[in-house]
């Protein structure tokens, strides 16, 4: 699916960073498509014990990657602050809260601010920046879906975007995940995932789709969208007697939260343009094989990424590619060196869902 270029464009963007827990490395390239619609966010010190990565695969344009990849953590830092010591809520409420923060007059306006083009008419984003006021929020995020104006009725972009997000506060990893991006853990070698792809195939959300008044066709969810977890996609989400979690496409993110320990050398994130050429494994491998001869950690992550771009559109690696890298710096300090039972890491997780 998409418009594909005659030559893909492979001139990346990358980066390194690094603090007292943690060395990072990322990389993102457009390749064969006609456009970039990943977008991706790091905050190494989003507060003093917490580091904050994420990873946003948009579809259908590139406005709602790059909304959650400006807003998204902060929703995270103020639902933390109002509600401490419940991490996974205050992610899931953020996962959630993109969306409605994306309605009304305030949520088209930061949507245009964000995106390519707004036609001035009807208020569609087609995907260069159009905006009769910019993007000043002046504080008020939580009063967007109130605020009154041409576009108030507004009921949110019709594009989507995956989300997979990593937390690291103290020894623990928390993973949040809506759609077919996909976040892993290397542990002695061994790939672990620490997300599940939400594809409409999967018993739990082929019955969500169903009871919500969707359907499943071609694998698809009702024909077009090959993805039943996303962030946007406003049009799967109007059925106004369900809530958000039980709407044909949910924003409601599976989470899984670990322990760190002393075996656990890096994890990674990644949109699915990397996943759809490489296993977890197979992944964790060639980083393994590469990561002490290369000289940053976002060098390993562009040898990924050429790794995967296909010789022509035609197979596996034509799509966006997006690759952060994260290297644990040891000693972990740990009161628990092994994963709590409850959400032990291994090939086939158990999540925590409300869908």
């Amino acid at each position: 699916m998409g418009i594909y270029l005659s030559t893909p464009k492979t001139d990346k963007f990358s980066e390194d960073g690094e603090n007292k827990r943690v060395r990072y490395g990322l990389s993102s390239m457009q390749g064969w498509r006609a456009t970039m619609e990943d977008a991706h966010a790091v905050i190494p010190n989003l507060d003093d014990f917490t580091s904050f990565f994420a990873v946003y695969d948009g579809h259908g344009g590139k406005v709602v990657a790059k909304f959650c990849a400006k807003y998204l953590h902060t929703q995270v830092l103020k639902n933390d602050a109002a509600s401490p010591g419940d991490l996974g809520a205050a992610v899931r409420k953020a996962f959630l809260r993109m969306d409605e923060m994306m309605r009304g007059q305030r949520g088209w306006r930061e949507l245009a601010v964000v995106g390519d083009k707004m036609h001035k008419f009807t208020g569609m984003i087609e995907g260069l920046i159009w905006s009769p006021r910019g993007g000043d929020s002046k504080g008020h995020e939580d009063d967007w879906a109130f605020e009154e104006g041409p576009h108030s009725d507004f009921s949110g972009p019709t594009s989507g975007s995956t989300a997979c997000v990593a937390i690291m506060r103290k020894n623990q990893l928390l993973v949040a995940n809506a759609g077919d991006s996909r976040c892993v853990i290397s542990r002695k070698g061994h790939a672990y995932n620490l997300s599940r792809d939400h594809k409409p195939v999967l018993e739990i959300e082929r019955e969500r789709i169903l009871k919500a008044g969707g359907f499943i066709h071609a694998g698809r969810v009702n024909g077009t969208l090959n993805l039943a977890r996303a962030i946007g996609d406003m049009e799967f989400k109007q059925n106004k007697f369900l809530p958000a979690e039980k709407q044909i496409v949910t924003a409601n993110p599976d989470i899984t939260v670990v322990d760190l320990c002393e075996d656990d050398d890096f994890f990674v994130l990644a949109c699915d343009g990397v996943w759809d050429c490489m296993s977890s494994q197979q992944l964790v491998d060639f980083i393994n094989e590469h990561i002490s001869t290369e000289n940053s950690l976002s060098a390993v992550c562009e040898k990924v990424l050429d790794r995967c771009l296909a010789p022509s559109t035609a197979g596996e690696g034509c799509d966006n590619m997006t690759m952060i890298l994260v290297q644990l710096k040891k000693p972990i300090n740990s009161n628990v060196a092994e994963v709590e039972q409850s959400s032990q890491v291994r090939p086939e997780i158990e999540t925590n869902s409300d869908a």
